[in-house]
């Protein structure tokens, strides 16, 4: 069997960290999945005999060193399962996000050259395998969910209990030599979601998902890492959740739960997570929730809520309360905080923010309520984990300090650039693009930003994304949209305006402020007959006045339009990392946008 260690730098691949985890983990349990409301577990052993077994599986259907396998599945035990057996068979774990189309499929098969898929359910088989007959290069499907009714001359398709059901005796010695995976062998090719334009396949080796691993643990070992639980909800393809949620928990011999980002709050209280890692989205979307839910209870209620932010955000920044502060704020804290604590479960030591720039008042916010939460900052192409702010220091305004060998310098035109073994080996397929992205070993991020007098980083904006207006003006996005989303009235924003004379915004409000308008004005409750109401117009500008007066002259919103309907995944205005996908929906409103400036 591999060698024993738990020391993250000794580990040699990312197969032999889960092995050698698996060994010390023994019976207890591991990942757990939803059954009829319950959860159920599998131990560390059963998982790590699963492993095994499809690995012998993949190598029985011809995967061999190198070689690309789709991985196309909702988060759940199976996932995990795959994704290491891929990589002790030698292949190369290709994600893909369930919400993918047939044309996205299609690309990332086509050119990654995927040789197999394995694939969750047959609705998502129906969309894969139309791409995969088109790209001529897929040669067999795993059907993670039996019975798999799809027939094809061209691809052959397996059930997973078929995989699992191999006799591998003979040939287990060939499966516990994991440590002859080198440590620079590439682990996956995760395609970028695409804010613009085609996704690229990021390369990501053993060794920078290892990096993150180990960075990860050295900033948060004040936390007092032990028996740690998990809750898996954010997409495993992609780089932050199969790092942060995925690698990470098995490097520190973690649980792991899986479940629905629509069940998400009830799961919450019945997994009892001590750390968790979301998106700016899903913070946004849970103090919009809170905020309303305290209105609707309104009196004594919301004036204790509304003091306890104040107190809590008043220690926070100045560090200090006078006495009756001191007293009260205690008092508050039996009386708010551990409501607002159970509400996640009671356990949190942290709840970790990335994938997006978090606004800094909803950072705030939740630390006024006794939660910890702490704002990262990485890409796909770091593995994703640049830097994290530290439990003991943080600073919500940045995202911390760099992770443990990890270079940063900031170039003349503001944009900031890393060094270290977390750095990708560059996009599959497109030196050209790898050479624009990694000049002379440095990674070009593609943000803006600065380091504090503390080594901290402080981005601004992305630099694609950075708004020229035609005076000259550079403009940030980013932190206008944050603060047009704090606002109970507004549920997504996007601004406009580059090499226009001033700045523009599409906004889609709120569903329950918009439900509660409509009722109020007897007006029809869906958004695609509402969006060009008056009344409703002029509600929302009274908002952005107010906005407005928080922001300077440059800053201001001139003019608005209001959305025909939300920016969502399924209707490609947003990734599947919750980010807006600008291009497209400038696309979409063009002539509206035009419209404003003449």
């Amino acid at each position: 069997m591999p060698r024993k260690s738990n020391k993250i730098e000794e580990w040699p691949n990312l197969v032999t960290m889960f092995f050698n985890q698996a060994q010390q983990g023994g019976d207890k349990e591991f990942l757990w999945s939803k059954k009829d409301q319950d959860f159920t577990a599998q131990s560390w052993v059963e998982v790590a005999e699963k492993v095994n077994k499809i690995a012998f599986g993949l190598k029985s259907l011809n995967i061999e060193k190198g070689d690309r396998v789709l991985l196309v599945s909702e988060n759940r035990p199976e996932w995990l399962i795959a994704d290491i057996a891929i990589m002790a068979a030698g292949g190369i774990t290709v994600p893909a996000y369930v919400t993918n189309t047939e044309n996205d499929f299609l690309h990332i098969i086509s050119n990654s050259y995927s040789k197999l898929a394995i694939v969750s359910t047959e609705r998502l088989i129906e969309r894969v395998l139309p791409a995969a007959n088109k790209a001529k290069c897929l040669d067999h499907i795993i059907a993670i969910e039996s019975p798999c009714n799809v027939v094809t001359d061209t691809i052959k398709t397996h059930s997973w209990d078929q995989m699992l059901k191999i006799e591998i005796a003979a040939h287990k010695a060939d499966f516990t030599k994991y440590e002859n995976i080198k440590r620079d062998q590439t682990a996956c090719i995760i395609y970028t979601s695409g804010t613009s334009g085609s996704p690229k396949g990021v390369m990501l080796h053993h060794g920078a998902i290892l990096h993150n691993c180990a960075g990860a643990r050295a900033a948060l070992e004040e936390l007092g890492l032990g028996r740690e639980v998990f809750l898996s909800f954010l997409p495993l393809s992609h780089s932050y959740e199969h790092t942060a949620g995925q690698f990470f928990p098995i490097s520190i011999g973690a649980q792991i739960y899986y479940c629905e980002a629509e069940n998400l709050a009830s799961s919450m209280q019945l997994v009892k997570p001590t750390i968790m890692t979301a998106v700016p989205r899903l913070y946004e979307s849970l103090h919009s929730r809170i905020i309303r839910g305290v209105k609707k209870q309104g009196g004594k209620k919301e004036l204790l809520f509304n003091k306890t932010v104040a107190l809590g955000r008043k220690k926070i920044e100045s560090g200090r309360l006078n006495l009756f502060e001191v007293v009260l704020n205690e008092i508050l804290s039996v009386l708010v905080r551990k409501k607002i604590k159970y509400m996640f479960g009671g356990r949190l030591k942290a709840l970790v923010s990335g994938g997006a720039p978090l606004n800094p008042d909803i950072g705030f916010f939740f630390m006024s309520l006794g939660l910890r939460i702490l704002q990262g900052y990485g890409l796909t192409e770091s593995a994703p984990v640049i830097s994290v702010n530290r439990p003991s220091n943080v600073k919500i305004d940045t995202v911390g300090a760099p992770l443990n060998d990890v270079k940063i310098k900031i170039a003349k035109d503001g944009e900031i650039l890393v060094q270290g073994e977390l750095v990708m080996q560059g996009y599959w397929n497109d030196d050209q693009a790898t050479n624009e992205s990694i000049q002379n070993g440095w990674l070009h991020t593609g943000d803006i930003g600065h380091l504090d007098d503390m080594g901290r980083l402080v981005i601004t904006d992305r630099k694609k994304d950075i708004i020229v207006n035609s005076g000259g003006d550079n403009i940030a996005p980013q932190r206008i949209e944050g603060i047009l989303n704090l606002s109970p009235e507004i549920s997504q924003a996007m601004i406009y305006g580059d090499k226009r004379p001033h700045l523009s915004a599409i906004v889609v409000p709120d569903d329950e402020w918009l439900d509660q308008w409509s009722s109020e004005n007897g007006k029809p409750k869906e958004l695609k007959f509402l969006h060009e109401d008056q009344e409703l117009k002029k509600a929302l500008a009274l908002v952005i006045e107010k906005i407005n007066s928080k922001l300077s002259n440059i800053e201001k919103i001139r003019h608005f339009i209001i959305a025909q309907t939300p920016f969502t995944i399924d209707n490609a205005l947003m990734t599947p990392s919750m980010k807006i996908r600008r291009h497209k929906i400038s696309a979409l409103y063009k002539n509206d946008l035009d419209q404003l400036y003449k």
